[in-house]
């Protein structure tokens, strides 16, 4: 037998000629239900717009080497804004004259502006800082237990230190031995320590709880009468206390207190329209929280500027001085660890972090601070004059708070 034609053994050489025979009678084809394989595919596009060239360096004149030695002469337009609203005053402390024993009142709050915007509203009264003095005394860095190491076992001395030597303009006091999971101190022996510290010291004073509501309500039943007259600034009340019996004995015995709530604005709103019903606005300083650099500081000032700015745009609900606890930012390990060099020492590292907590929000228009380590109470203290006063700072003395003794 002949040898067989190659296309009778390969049928998909007989198609493919079929199909390029067809293909060269007619422009254009039609395929239906074809199953058509391809091996290696190779597609080559010719660029339609050649690729330029790479231009050569320009010289530059002698002109353009010369390096600026002034800044540009431009005449600055004052930025007026409009705010309808104002911060309402809160007044802590009662001297002689005004039925207590205190050397001087304190007055918080009365922004008609955002926090030192002079161009709009001079600043009505500076934001003031509390020294915070414990009943009995946490677990401290050695950082922070140095300054105070000789009374941090008698809050009344402890006050008495911050006053005399720091310049103290107020203290807080924390009763958190009256916590029923820790000492569970008497409401009697709690409010008898209050009794101490208003006799060793003459500033306002304000007294805050362990933040058991129960526990807290009764000892701040025992404080408000004990203080009576000195008018105090009970810290604080919450959404889970009993509200009404905590304004009724705030307005009884004619205290201030502060209202606490987690960062959030309209737990503010819904904790002020509750005590509304009980005390009047003048009673009332907000606190939503302050949580430190590093630990979520964004937040508190998101949630404290917005809070001002919403008061100051007509918001009543928030028309409050607000407070902040910046003793906060020592719980930040940071302030305190023994960590890398790289780090700084800790002598300084823990009061930058105070510092710099406070200065943060500072720009929010808190109006009252927590603090406790006394070079950060000076430098935030110096920084609150500048803004207040419209002072330059002087950049050579900026870091001078760093030698401070102690």
């Amino acid at each position: 037998m002949g040898e067989k034609n190659r296309e009778d053994e390969n049928p998909r050489i007989k198609i493919g000629s079929d199909i390029l025979k067809l293909l060269s009678k007619f422009a254009e084809i039609e395929l239906e239900d074809v199953e058509i394989e391809i091996g290696d595919l190779e597609i080559s596009i010719q660029p339609s717009i050649p690729i330029p060239t790479m231009a050569p360096p320009r010289e530059i004149s002698p002109l353009e080497k010369i390096k600026p030695t002034e800044l540009l002469q431009t005449e600055f337009r004052v930025p007026k804004g409009d705010y309808p609203g104002q911060i309402v005053e809160v007044k802590l402390g009662a001297t002689k004259g005004e039925g207590g024993t205190r050397g001087s009142s304190i007055t918080l709050g009365g922004e008609k502006a955002p926090a030192y915007y002079r161009f709009d509203s001079l600043v009505l009264h500076p934001p003031v800082i509390a020294f915070d003095v414990f009943d009995k005394a946490p677990h401290l860095s050695r950082v922070m237990r140095t300054p105070f190491a000789e009374v941090l076992d008698d809050p009344a001395a402890w006050a008495k230190r911050c006053v005399d030597k720091f310049g103290a303009e107020m203290v807080q006091l924390h009763l958190t031995s009256i916590d029923p999971l820790w000492m569970d101190t008497s409401p009697e022996e709690a409010a008898k320590t209050v009794e101490n510290v208003l006799e060793a010291v003459d500033v306002p004073l304000a007294v805050g709880g362990c933040g058991d509501p129960a526990k807290d309500l009764q000892v701040f039943e025992k404080v408000a009468e004990v203080g009576e007259g000195e008018r105090l600034l009970i810290n604080s009340v919450t959404l889970d206390m009993d509200i009404q019996g905590m304004s009724e004995l705030v307005k009884k015995h004619g205290h201030a207190v502060i209202a606490f709530t987690s960062m959030d604005m309209a737990l503010a709103r819904e904790l002020n329209r509750k005590l509304y019903e009980f005390l009047p606005k003048e009673d009332i300083v907000i606190d939503t929280t302050t949580a430190a650099l590093g630990y979520g500081l964004d937040y508190a000032f998101t949630v404290m500027e917005r809070t001002r700015l919403a008061g100051l745009m007509g918001d009543e609900e928030l028309q409050h001085p607000m407070a902040s606890g910046t003793t906060n930012a020592w719980a930040a390990r940071e302030a305190w660890m023994k960590m890398d060099p790289k780090w700084g020492p800790r002598e300084f590292r823990g009061p930058i972090w105070e510092t710099v907590t406070a200065l943060t929000l500072l720009l929010t228009g808190v109006d009252w601070f927590m603090m406790m380590h006394p070079a950060a109470v000076k430098t935030v203290k110096d920084v609150i004059r500048t803004f207040t006063r419209g002072e330059k700072a002087s950049s050579e003395t900026i870091a001078d708070w760093i030698t401070l003794k102690i």
